[in-house]
C-alpha cells in the first residue's frame, strides 16, 4: 500500500522538508514537518501494486477517522461517510446471493455475480440507478443485459424453498442492521458525552445481533462456497461497522483488538471457503475475488490498524499536537471503483492457462496458509532425489512462485500415485 499525498507535499517530502510518519517501519497516511514536528498533511489517495485502492467490503477511508477522531468533527465526517459505503456494499453483496442461491449453482450465474459484474452494481447503487430494498434489489432489471437464461435463473431460486428460508433470516438481519446505521448516524449528532455514548453502547448491542444472523453457521453450512462467501463477506461488513463504534468512543484498544481479530476471521473464513470449492465454475468466482480481499481488504484493516496502533504510542505531547493540526489538503479520496475488468482475473485467466484446478486451488490455499506450501515444498524436495532433478532443491523451490510449487507437487504425486499402481498390478 502506498499514501499519495498533495503535489505541493510530495514536493516538500522529496526535498526533505517534510516526512512522512512510519510505525514500526510502516508508512502511515500522515506527514509532519521535519523541523517542528508539527502534523501538516493526510494522504489524498493510495495505490496497491500500481493500481488504486479498490476494496470490496472494507472501508478505506476509515483508516484516516482514526488520527482524525483528535480533529474531532473531521473524524465523525470520515465515520459517517463510511457507513454509507459499508451500507451500499453490505445489500449489493447481499442482493446477489438471489442468483447465487443456496445449493448448486449454475456457472452462468456465478458469472453475473463476479467480482467484475458485483463493483458495477455497487457503482449503480452509489449512483442511485438501483435501489436497495430489506437487503435487496431488483436482479432482474439490473442483469437485464445478461440475458434470459440469467432471468430464468433468478426465478428458480425466488421459488426455491430453501433459499426463501434464508431470504427472510437475511432481511431480518439486513433491517435490524439499517436500524442500527440510522441509529448509529443519530447518535453521532449528540452533544452530551454520556448520552451519546450510551445510544452507541445500544446500536453495538444491535449490530452483534445482525451479524450473529449474518454468520450462522447451520446457514452458512446450507450454502455452497460462492454463496457462503457473500454471506461472510456481509458478516465483515458488519465487524467493520462494530469497530468504529468503538472508535468513536475512542476505545483505541479496542479498535486495535477488533481489527486484529477480523484480520485473523478473515483469513480463517477465507480458508474454509476455499476447502469448499469443488468445481471449476465455483473457482473461477472465488479465486479473483478472494485474492482482491487479500491485496485490498486485507491491507485497508491492516493500515487501519497500524494507525490505530501507532496513536496508541504516541505521549501526550504528541496527541496534543495531532489535535491542533490544521491538514490544509484536498478532501482525501482513497477508493476508486475502476470498471475495466479487474486485473486479478486477468491474472487468474493467464494462471488457468498454466495449471489445472487442483493447482488452482492450492495455490489460493497458499496465500492463506504457508505452511501448506512448505510442506508441498518438503515432498517435492523429497521426490526430487528420488528421481534425480537435482535443481529441486529446498533452497531453489523456495524462491518459485506459488503456480511452480503446486504445478511440480501434482506432477509428483500423480507420478507418484502411478508408480504405486504399477507395482501393485506386477505384484499380482
Amino acid at each position: 500500500m502506498l499514501f499519495q499525498f498533495a503535489p505541493a507535499i510530495q514536493a516538500g517530502i522529496h526535498a526533505g522538508k517534510y516526512l512522512q510518519v512510519f510505525s514500526n517501519g510502516v508508512p502511515l497516511s500522515i506527514v509532519r514537518d521535519a523541523v517542528s514536528g508539527q502534523f501538516i498533511a493526510n494522504a489524498i489517495g493510495v495505490t496497491v501494486n500500481n493500481s488504486p485502492l479498490s476494496p470490496l467490503i472494507a472501508v478505506s477511508n476509515l483508516v484516516m477517522s482514526g488520527a482524525q477522531m483528535y480533529q474531532t468533527q473531521q473524524g465523525f465526517t470520515s465515520v459517517l461517510n463510511g457507513l454509507q459505503t459499508i451500507q451500499t456494499s453490505l445489500g449489493v453483496l447481499q442482493a446477489t446471493t438471489a442468483l447465487i442461491g443456496v445449493g448448486t449453482v449454475a456457472g452462468v450465474a456465478l458469472t453475473a455475480v463476479n467480482l467484475h459484474q458485483t463493483l458495477k452494481l455497487r457503482k449503480e447503487v452509489e449512483q442511485m440507478r438501483l435501489e436497495v430494498k430489506n437487503g435487496f434489489i431488483d436482479l432482474k432489471q439490473a442483469l437485464k443485459d445478461q440475458g434470459l437464461e440469467i432471468r430464468q435463473i433468478i426465478e428458480q431460486v425466488a421459488q426455491d424453498i430453501k433459499f426463501e428460508q434464508h431470504r427472510i433470516a437475511l432481511v431480518r438481519a439486513y433491517g435490524v442492521f439499517i436500524q442500527a446505521m440510522n441509529r448509529f448516524r443519530s447518535a453521532m449528532q449528540l452533544q452530551d458525552f454520556n448520552r451519546r455514548n450510551a445510544e452507541i453502547d445500544d446500536v453495538r448491542g444491535m449490530l452483534f445481533a445482525a451479524l450473529a444472523d449474518y454468520s450462522n453457521p447451520h446457514l452458512l453450512e446450507e450454502t455452497c462456497a460462492a454463496g457462503q462467501l457473500r454471506r461472510l463477506e456481509c458478516a465483515w461488513a458488519i465487524e467493520q461497522v462494530i469497530v468504529a463504534t468503538y472508535q468513536v468512543q475512542n476505545e483505541v484498544s479496542a479498535v486495535s483488538d477488533r481489527l486484529s481479530h477480523l484480520q485473523d476471521k478473515i483469513c480463517k473464513d477465507a480458508l474454509t471457503v476455499i476447502n469448499r470449492c469443488e468445481s471449476h465454475d465455483e473457482l473461477d468466482f472465488l479465486f479473483p475475488e478472494i485474492i482482491r480481499i487479500k491485496n485490498h481488504d486485507l491491507a485497508v484493516l491492516y493500515s487501519w490498524q497500524n494507525h490505530v496502533d501507532w496513536m496508541r504510542s504516541l505521549p501526550s505531547s504528541e496527541l496534543k499536537l495531532l489535535s491542533s493540526a490544521d491538514f490544509n489538503s484536498p478532501d482525501p479520496h482513497y477508493s476508486t471503483i475502476n470498471l475495466a475488468e479487474p486485473p486479478e482475473q486477468l491474472v487468474y485467466e493467464s494462471l488457468t492457462e498454466k495449471s489445472h484446478f487442483y493447482s488452482l486451488r492450492d495455490q489460493l490455499l497458499f496465500i492463506f496458509k504457508p505452511e501448506l506450501r512448505r510442506e508441498y515444498e518438503l515432498y517435492i524436495s523429497q521426490q526430487a532425489v528420488i528421481t534425480g532433478h537435482k535443481t529441486l532443491v529446498t533452497s531453489n523451490l523456495q524462491q518459485a512462485s506459488d503456480l511452480t510449487v503446486a504445478n511440480l507437487y501434482y506432477y509428483f504425486n500423480i507420478r507418484d500415485e502411478s508408480k504405486d499402481k504399477t507395482e501393485v498390478v506386477s505384484a499380482n
